[in-house]
């Protein structure tokens, strides 16, 4: 214990010592003011950074049902707004219908890619499903990390 400043010879007790708190709310405002402007300035040189933002790719087939056997299947690559993605790489392979193995096709300037595929069904099944994922293009900023419509296979 120390002796108190204002009463000598006093011995200071700390439940009594009421300096230290005093400012203390004043404090942590300023404290909490200056944080959040800080954040707000950081936060927006982030979002200036165009190499840090992508954009979601998506698949538009044509047809979306088919039956078993050869088949010419048009995938349209959509970005944001529906513009076509040109150079990017499609790729179908067998769900819960079967393939010989993945069918690749790039994307034109229209962003329409075509593919010949051959679907089967396994016996006693009267659907199943062709899986499409998108391989993006180098250059673009695009990502395609949500599920893409998956093409019905039905016995006709």
């Amino acid at each position: 214990m120390t002796e108190r400043d204002d009463e000598p010879g006093q011995l200071a007790q700390f439940h009594d010592d009421r300096r230290g708190i005093e400012g203390l709310p004043v404090r942590l405002v300023i404290a909490l003011v200056v944080g959040v402007a800080s954040l707000s300035v950081m936060l927006g040189m982030v979002n200036g950074i165009g190499g840090l933002q992508t954009t979601e790719l998506d698949a538009r087939p044509t047809p979306e049902v088919t039956t078993p056997g050869q088949q010419s299947l048009t995938v349209r690559v959509v970005g944001a707004d529906e513009e076509p993605v040109a150079d990017a790489t499609v790729v179908v392979t067998g769900g819960t219908a079967s393939l010989d193995g993945p069918v690749t096709a790039e994307s034109g300037t229209d962003g329409n890619a075509t593919l010949d595929v051959a679907p089967e069904l396994g016996p006693n099944q009267a659907e199943g499903t062709l899986q499409i994922e998108i391989k993006p293009p180098a250059e673009g900023g695009f990502a395609d990390r949500r599920a893409n419509t998956e093409v019905l296979v039905i016995e006709g």
